[in-house]
């Protein structure tokens, strides 16, 4: 073989491993950052891994909310209307973060299956609902209504002593007063 077509042989071989590399690089600091969502139920039931960062949301549960007298700790619920998950934090909490109103927490789930997060996000106006947050709720929604039926021509689904949820117009859920609008 001439040796200026060796050292182009080398070249290209050196290139393609350097490329295979920085691809394999890639992916394993993609998969070990990877922030991925789960609903209180797929936690519950297992589907989320345990001491992985990962967000969790949805709506926080009247009077679930404890705070400690001395520290910022806090402790709340979250539902999805199928499952409740208990969520602790210590730092300062959004303003807006409220009972009723939609939560995301990011942090790991430990043997207890609670979620030990280390942020808080809140939903910032009145009519917005975090995206993950509302496909969740609406998937719940859709999940349950195959075992409840409909109580009024409004769509109206009671869901118990928590809460209950009920659909608009437009066939999104919201959160409101038991068995109200």
């Amino acid at each position: 073989m001439h040796p200026l077509r060796k050292q182009r042989l080398q070249l290209v071989i050196l290139l393609v491993v350097a490329a295979a590399l920085v691809v394999g690089l890639v992916v394993y600091m993609l998969r070990e950052n990877g922030n991925y969502f789960y609903t209180p139920a797929q936690i519950i039931s297992g589907e989320a891994p345990q001491n992985t960062f990962l967000r969790a949301g949805g709506m926080v549960v009247a009077g679930s909310i404890l705070r400690s007298e001395d520290s910022l700790w806090v402790q709340f619920q979250v539902t999805d209307g199928i499952e409740t998950l208990t969520i602790e934090h210590t730092g300062i909490l959004p303003d807006l973060f409220a009972e009723g109103e939609a939560a995301i927490a990011s942090g790991k789930v430990d043997e207890n299956l609670v979620l030990q997060a280390t942020q808080i996000l809140a939903k910032h106006d009145e009519k917005y609902t975090p995206p993950e947050v509302a496909d969740a709720m609406n998937e719940a929604y859709k999940r349950q209504q195959e075992g409840y039926s409909l109580e009024d021509a409004e769509g109206s689904l009671s869901q118990g002593a928590e809460g209950s949820l009920y659909q608009d117009a437009e066939g999104s859920l919201s959160q409101g007063a038991e068995g109200s609008k």
